[in-house]
């Protein structure tokens, strides 16, 4: 019997929240403004969020477009947001920053993980804009709560990085390797299959779930879609 999927879904309010659990989503990614590809959203929204379903979200900790995390006062302030969204409830998150080489931000990484004092948390799609990434998982590889990397295996998007995707796959388990590979960013249902086979077990949907693109809420109809379709792999 091969392992349930996890199907995760971006949300922006409360509407996106119900309807993607109702379809059969695992976890909540919670962002605002798509348009930088999604950043923080408030302690307000995660809190009422919260409130109303009863899956686990994931919450993003990104103050502006891009990968950088900025100076050391943005540093600050970040990790002030992410106290103020513990209290709001949120014990998961989402984070991931490079520096100017393309390199990760270690220093910016460290500070932000330890005022999350031991939550999970997902290494984003950062990844896929980092030079080496390699050497990313192995520097990240003791930090406390990670459990997860969300990539595409290219900064294109999964049509691009699925050789990529594979091959990490298959060294699961090795050092930099323990964490579970989310694969989001161009998924399609028909990428699931080869995906499925190679042993992952993770998937992640933004515009896929919104059958009006991201001018409209998430659907129900279409999270049940992807649902039934990871069911059957």
């Amino acid at each position: 019997m091969s392992k349930r999927a996890v199907l995760e879904v971006i949300a922006l309010d409360v509407e996106d929240a119900v309807a993607a659990q109702a379809g059969g989503a695992d976890r909540l990614e919670l962002v605002t403004e798509m348009a930088a590809d999604g950043l923080t959203p408030s302690a307000a929204t995660v809190a009422a969020i919260r409130a109303a379903v009863d899956i686990d979200l994931r919450v993003m900790l990104r103050p502006a477009d891009g990968f950088a995390a900025g100076d050391p006062e943005d540093v600050d302030r970040l990790v002030r947001v992410a106290g103020e969204l513990r209290e709001a409830g949120a014990d998961q998150f989402v984070l991931g920053f490079l520096d100017a080489d393309g390199g990760v931000d270690l220093a910016a990484v460290e500070r932000v993980v330890a005022a999350l004092d031991g939550c999970r948390w997902t290494f984003h799609r950062a990844i896929d804009r980092a030079t080496d990434r390699d050497s990313l998982r192995k520097q990240l590889a003791d930090l406390p709560g990670l459990d997860t990397y969300l990539t595409a295996g290219a900064a294109e998007g999964v049509d691009e990085g699925l050789p990529t995707l594979l091959a990490e796959a298959a060294h699961g388990g090795e050092p930099g390797y323990e964490q579970q590979i989310l694969v989001g960013g161009g998924l399609r249902l028909d990428h699931v299959p080869r995906l499925r086979a190679a042993g992952i077990t993770a998937f992640h949907i933004g515009g896929a779930a919104r059958s009006a693109g991201w001018a409209g809420p998430v659907s129900e109809g279409a999270v049940r879609e992807w649902r039934r379709a990871l069911d059957r792999e």
